[in-house]
């Protein structure tokens, strides 16, 4: 099944590359480990400067590795924070069973948005670094990023349904993830406040799903 992300990038769902792929698939202890280190270190500048701090040379020299070593895991920066990005989504999903963390599907959706707004709030820098990259990636790393999408995406699914979500649940979590990016889009530009963004999205899905007294789906 193949799904279209943002409007402009047909993605396949479940489709990584092997730098995606090396968090789920078996790979070399030494290469999990230096790309684990490779991402900590990108965390750990994006977290003290934001996106532009997060320099090639910067990253390899905190991790200790060659320049050359570093391009053979990530291509570009929006790669590595892409994937960043990623394995912050993967944390965030394995933090919490989502789907009891809440009576109806809006009270677990709110739980799921509240939770990762409150943590994003407290590190802006590192919050504007990976949604920076993610928001303005091109298709080089469109694999990156239909990874990253669809562990938020899974995220939502689950707490939309309570359980194993259905196809009609990962419909609705798909609009919900792209009512988010397009709001992450305004406040990256400053347009708006991160508070009217969760404003936004709140409203988006209580259109979707309803409220708690009243719920659609």
């Amino acid at each position: 099944m193949t799904r279209r992300w943002a409007g402009s990038s047909t993605l396949t769902r479940g489709v990584m590359n092997a730098t995606a792929l090396a968090d789920v698939q078996p790979a070399a202890p030494q290469k999990r480990q230096r790309r684990a280190m490779i991402l900590d270190a990108a965390l750990v500048i994006g977290s003290e400067g934001g996106y532009d701090a997060v320099q090639m040379r910067k990253v390899a020299e905190r991790a200790n590795i060659a320049v050359g070593t570093l391009y053979r895991y990530f291509p570009s920066k929006v790669h590595l924070l892409v994937s960043v990005l990623g394995r912050q989504f993967e944390r965030f999903d394995a933090s919490h069973n989502w789907a009891v963390t809440g009576a109806t599907p809006h009270q677990r959706l709110r739980r799921v948005v509240d939770r990762i707004n409150d943590e994003w709030q407290r590190n802006l820098a590192l919050t504007e670094a990976m949604t920076r990259a993610f928001v303005f990636a091109d298709t080089s790393a469109a694999e990156e990023v239909a990874h990253a999408a669809n562990v938020f995406e899974g995220m939502l699914a689950r707490a939309l349904s309570g359980g194993e979500p259905r196809e009609e649940q990962h419909d609705i979590a798909r609009v919900i993830c792209d009512v988010w990016l397009a709001n992450l889009t305004v406040w990256l530009t400053r347009r708006v406040p991160a508070a009217e963004v969760c404003q936004r999205l709140d409203h988006a899905m209580r259109l979707l799903v309803g409220d708690d007294e009243h719920s659609k789906i």
